[in-house]
């Protein structure tokens, strides 16, 4: 049997078109963070398995490329259970990591700690269009921070990003796990069904209202609940005044202090930020991942369906390390998402158009070649790049193609022998 050139299923080979506005995006996002302050960290790729399986990833749990134990450790003829071969996995998310590192490192870090971190994880998903099961993600979280501070620079510093890839007039839908908890408790839910009920409610953009109140009668629940819940999904264009005519509705239910919050990121956002974009509450918004404990936030734009951004607050995470609990608030950006909006929108990279391609004649003397790659060296200290190779027969094709690779017809030039020098 032959080697198989084609990548694993659901992964991809990068072609240097994409990897350049990859490493354009990697750059630009490094800066844009770094001025407010994050710093990068690192995190292995590698988790212990009881990290992995905590019960904190939701449906990611059921997506972990698990990892055998090695050498003697791994004992097939006397495995009884899973647990028994395994021992570590590949990351399926980059928060669970950093809390781990937060909670090994934090005598070593500043309070607040803001960090940025960008890397590979993978799920064994399904694979599809702009979904792989190794992809990278691209994560800010400020640790140590429980005001509402956090949450208003991690929308200010990703939505001045998205703007700076000429992306605007994008929505920001921000919510509050405690505000869901306490709608559902408002109707008259049992908490042991929240979960259920939070993931049919976040098919509302997909089944509408009616659509919803079919399926939680479907699943058993009350029609005289489901419609004492629905009714406070009312709609209104006015974030704050959202907020405050579902806080008059619920009352006890949910605590001023919360609503505040929520009406405070809003505020300082809006007044603060130069970026074009909108700020909505949305009390549909969900966000599956079962570790959040408060705010929520999305970003969705026109140019892809489904969201592009996305995170909220994990005040408990960190505790479940080390047995008290710190607080967590990150926002993590669709960083695949994104290089497909890109590339299906023919994005150039900006940068300096001068660079150059020397083509050399095939058979051409060794003097010669040392003179043009002394031209070349000139050049390159002077800050221009230069791309240096043999001329092929087929120079019209050749050129052709330097042209698509982003080199400027003028700046390719032709370098014969000596006698034919142009």
């Amino acid at each position: 049997m032959g080697m198989i050139k084609k990548p694993v299923n659901g992964m991809k080979d990068i072609l240097p078109k994409e990897m350049k506005i990859r490493d354009y995006v990697t750059g630009l996002v490094k800066e844009t963070y770094e001025g407010f302050g994050f710093v990068s960290i690192e995190t292995p790729c590698v988790e212990h398995i009881e990290n992995l399986c905590s019960k904190q990833g939701g449906e990611n749990e059921k997506l972990i490329f698990k990892i055998l134990k090695r050498g003697d450790k791994l004992n097939i003829d006397n495995a009884q259970t899973e647990n028994d071969l395994v021992d570590s996995g590949l990351r399926y998310d980059l928060t669970l990591p950093l809390a781990r590192y937060y909670a090994n490192h934090s005598n070593e870090l500043s309070t607040p700690f803001k960090a940025l971190q960008m890397g590979s994880v993978f799920r064994a998903d399904r694979p599809q269009k702009g979904r792989f099961r190794q992809f990278v993600q691209c994560d800010i979280d400020i640790l140590g921070d429980p005001g509402y501070l956090a949450e208003t620079e991690l929308i200010l510093a990703t939505t001045t990003l998205l703007s700076k890839l000429d992306f605007k007039g994008f929505t920001v839908r921000i919510n509050d796990r405690r505000i869901l908890k306490a709608m559902a408790e408002y109707a008259g839910f049992e908490e042991k069904d929240y979960d259920n009920i939070f993931i049919i409610l976040d098919k509302m953009d997909k089944i509408g209202l009616d659509g919803v109140r079919e399926e939680l009668v479907k699943n058993g629940y009350e029609s005289g609940k489901a419609d004492k819940y629905l009714r406070l999904f009312t709609d209104s264009r006015d974030a704050l005044s959202a907020i405050r005519t579902l806080k008059a509705e619920l009352g006890d239910h949910l605590s001023s202090e919360i609503s505040e919050n929520l009406e405070r990121i809003i505020t300082s956002v809006s007044e603060t930020s130069s970026v074009d974009f909108k700020i909505l509450f949305d009390p549909t918004l969900v966000r599956g991942m079962s570790y959040y404990t408060g705010t929520i936030f999305e970003i969705g734009m026109d140019e892809f369906s489904g969201s592009v951004a996305g995170g909220g607050r994990y005040d408990e995470m960190i505790g479940r390390f080390t047995g008290q609990n710190t607080p967590a608030c990150g926002f993590s950006i669709g960083f695949e998402r994104i290089i497909t909006i890109l590339l299906d929108k023919d994005f150039a990279v900006p940068g300096n158009n001068n660079k150059q391609v020397f083509l050399i004649e095939k058979g051409a003397s060794n003097e010669r070649i040392c003179e043009i790659l002394k031209e070349a060296s000139e050049l390159r200290n002077k800050g221009v790049g230069v791309l240096v190779c043999q001329m092929n027969k087929n120079k019209k094709f050749q050129k052709e193609q330097l042209i698509k690779d982003g080199y400027a017809a003028e700046n390719i030039r032709d370098f014969y022998n000596s006698e034919f020098k142009n």
